[in-house]
Order: structure tokens, then sequence, then C-alpha cells
């Protein structure tokens, strides 16, 4: 064999062997491109389906603001809300009422569901709430203070007592040495609000953020004894959730930057 015929053979060797080095580096690449999609995949599942949220009243508002939001971050979900008084929600959730996620207005309503083993782990408090005393509009009675809520003639309503809203009234009242007599107590605070709304009270002791809610249907005023009354409200996926890991993310979204805006912008307190 020539020499021009040794170095030809050697050089198809050479071309030979890199061809199949190419060929093993671009199948391992492929492999581990798909491998990472994969691992990317499998941490963040594509969430979908109903959540269901049993929510304090006073939260209407802000969560069903976070609700469109949420639904629009995650196409395919639908979030449904049920809000009233924390007491009726909490009630009805220990009887097995369908829910994901609990968010009430005092930690002692979201211990009914704890102490019942209901709740999936530790609830969070994720924002706190003041009270207010809502009046008609251009506040005709000239309401100061909680003290001229006693004065005679002044038709004025209260929460239940067994509401948060009402429970922090009472505390409200007892750190001023006050006694009032309302002309009702109602089962929520938005019920409470409605009474001032439709003229059928003068005034309604509610939360700072349902009177910012009402606009210029009421007018507030804010007085110093609420500072001994002020609510946590805590949060909690439910053990029995029928869409977990959907709630999760509601509840992550309620708990982040995003959502404490929306809450603060409705009034809340930070927690």
């Amino acid at each position: 064999m020539t020499r021009s015929a040794h170095r030809t053979r050697r050089m198809l060797q050479v071309a030979g062997v890199s061809a199949a080095a190419l060929l093993t580096l671009s199948a391992c690449s492929s492999s581990d491109t798909g491998s990472d999609k994969g691992s990317s995949a499998s941490s963040s599942p594509k969430l979908s389906g109903e959540v269901t949220v049993f929510a304090a009243a006073s939260l209407k508002e802000s969560f069903t603001t976070l609700g469109k939001e949420f639904e629009k971050d995650h196409p395919g979900t639908e979030v449904t809300f049920n809000f009233g008084g924390s007491d009726t929600l909490a009630a009805s959730i220990t009887s097995g009422a369908p829910a994901d996620v609990f968010a009430a207005a005092s930690p002692k309503t979201m211990a009914i569901v704890t102490d019942k083993k209901d709740a999936a782990g530790t609830p969070a408090t994720f924002v706190r709430n003041q009270l207010e005393i809502a009046t008609l509009p251009g506040n005709p009675d000239r309401i100061s203070s909680l003290k001229d809520l006693t004065r005679s003639g002044l038709k004025v309503v209260l929460c239940d007592k067994a509401v948060p809203c009402g429970a922090a009234a009472q505390k409200a009242l007892d750190a001023g040495g006050l006694k009032l007599t309302p002309v009702s107590y109602e089962q929520d605070v938005k019920s409470a609000l409605t009474k001032v709304e439709l003229k059928e009270a003068d005034a309604a002791v509610v939360y700072k953020t349902d009177v910012r809610a009402a606009g210029d249907k009421v007018e507030g005023v804010e007085f110093p004894e609420s500072a001994k009354a002020v609510n946590d409200y805590p949060i909690s996926l439910l053990k029995n959730a029928p869409n977990p890991d959907t709630a999760k993310a509601f509840i992550a979204l309620v708990r982040s930057a995003e959502g404490q805006k929306v809450l603060s912008g409705a009034g809340f307190l930070k927690p």
C-alpha cells in the first residue's frame, strides 16, 4: 500500500471517530434537555378546577378581586366564595360543608375549626382589621365618639356578639366603660353596614375596611377605643379540601406581596 493510501485511510478513520463523538454529544444534550423540561413540569403542576373559599364578610371586596386575579393567572381554575359571619361559616365547615379554604375574622372563630381537627396545618394570620363607626352621609347626628352612640333616641346597630366584629365592638365598649343597647344585632358586618346605608339605623360599629368599601354611602368616624379591639385574620387550608393544590396556591396569593397590596388598599392592616 502506498504512503498516499495509508494517509487517506487514516483520515477516514479520524473522520468516523469525530462523527461518532458528535452524535453521542448530541444525544446526551437532547436527553438532558428533555430531563430538565420534565423536572420543571413536575415541580410546577398545572392548576385546575374549582376552589371553594369560606371567608369573613369583611373580606368580600378584596377577596373577590384576588379571586379574579387568580383565575386570570391560572386558566382553567375557578374560585367560588361563601362570605358570611365567621362563626356561621366555621359551624358549616365542622358540619361537613365542602370547602377548601377558611379565612376567619378572628382566631376565636378559626379555633372552632381547628378544635375539630378540620384544618390542615397551623392557620396563619394574614391581615388585621380595626373598628370604625359608620354614620349616615354628612354625619347629621354629629357623632364624634363611641360614647355618642349611647345617646337617647339614636338608632345604633351592632354585629352579634358571637361574630368577630360584634365581639370586638363589645371589647371596645368595655375599654371605654360604656354600655350600649342596639336596635338590632346583625349576623355579619355587611348586614350591620347595610342598615345604615338603607337609613334604617343612624350608626353602626363596623370595620374600617367596610366603611371604605361603602364609599359615599356612609361616613366613617374613628374612635380611640378601637385600638383595644384589633382583630387578627387567620387563613387555613382545610383537611378535607377537594382541591388542595389549587387551594394552597390561592392561599399563597393572599399572603404574597401582590395579595397584601390588594388587602392594604382595602384598608386592612399588616399582620
